[in-house]
């Protein structure tokens, strides 16, 4: 049994990396896409993960199936395609460590994840089964990625959903709108950011779009706040989670780490998502805060997440 499998995209994030002696911007390679990366944050934290999604049979593919594979994730749902060619992702980091993208993606590999690919064993071996939004840009991924939900739905798994948005990789935001908002009454936890609250619902105050994310029937709603920390909401209550303070170098799998944590508090806690109470999510976000305050500390995504007794020795210095 699998705490979490996730499917979409495992891409490399080449991460602005400072000047080169002849004055041209360098770029680190580093492991990323957001399934990937949470499943990474929960391997950290000692839980079984699985993921499913398309590589290419090139450089970049093969050093992220290594990666995977060094990681612990099950890769039996990892496709290497020699026919697309592995997604690329550059990073551009501001003096705060936010970050701006531009994708190398016209199609990229995990835009061809096809419905035959789908590892039905595994999907149906996973107690939370997690996606994102890009693997729903284009098709065969679409279609693979809804297929997949359907799988785990009727297997009795627990349905997660960060639908992490990228403007560049959408013919439009309505477009986006539209797809993101398709696959939300699969599910049961969703973490979205503020900028993504107008797209999924109609609203645009955290408060107003998680209420009506609940109303469609989502058990737990989490809006990231940024260096603000975040806001949840259950049927019984929410509020503002506050985050850790620190000096962020690269913000990059921010989110996804997060997402890792809060989604290894909730596995850990052994509750339905319906029985979730707003003090319980409260506890899975302060985890999830632990675990990115000590990810943006660190370059990269992937390479930065935290193993669980240094989140451990920070959550036990609040005590």
């Amino acid at each position: 049994m699998f705490s979490v499998t996730a499917l979409g995209e495992v891409l490399i994030d080449f991460t602005d990396s400072g000047i080169s002696a002849n004055g041209m911007k360098l770029f680190e390679r580093n492991p990323g896409g957001a399934p990937a990366n949470v499943l990474v944050a929960l391997q950290k934290l000692g839980h079984k993960t699985a993921f499913i999604g398309k590589v290419g049979a090139d450089m970049h593919g093969k050093f992220l199936r290594k990666t995977i594979e060094e990681n612990g994730i099950d890769c039996t749902g990892l496709i290497s395609d020699p026919n697309f060619f592995t997604t690329l992702a550059f990073v551009a980091l501001d003096e705060n460590g936010d970050r701006s993208f531009s994708f190398a993606r016209k199609p990229g590999a995990d835009t061809q994840l096809a419905e035959a690919d789908l590892p039905t064993d595994v999907i149906a071996s996973s107690k939370v089964f997690h996606v994102g939004s890009l693997s729903l840009t284009d098709e065969p991924a679409r279609s693979a990625t809804v297929a997949a939900l359907k799988i785990a739905k009727n297997a009795g798994a627990v349905m997660s959903y960060d639908p992490n948005y990228r403007d560049s990789l959408w013919t439009s935001a309505e477009a986006a709108s539209e797809q993101m908002r398709s696959i939300m009454p699969y599910m049961n936890l969703v973490k979205i950011s503020a900028e993504e609250c107008p797209l999924v619902t109609d609203f645009d105050k955290p408060e107003e779009a998680a209420q009506a994310l609940l109303d469609e029937g989502v058990s737990v709603v989490v809006v990231t706040l940024d260096a603000d920390g975040a806001y949840v909401a259950t049927k019984d209550g929410a509020g503002i989670v506050e985050s850790f303070r620190v000096d962020a170098v690269d913000t990059t799998g921010a989110g996804d780490s997060f997402w890792g944590g809060f989604l290894a508090a909730y596995v850990e806690s052994g509750k339905a998502p319906a029985d979730v109470t707003f003090e319980d999510a409260a506890g899975f976000a302060l985890f999830g805060n632990a675990v990115a305050s000590l990810c943006v500390r660190t370059r990269g995504a992937i390479p930065a997440m935290p193993e669980r007794p240094a989140v451990e020795a920070l959550l036990a210095e609040l005590s």
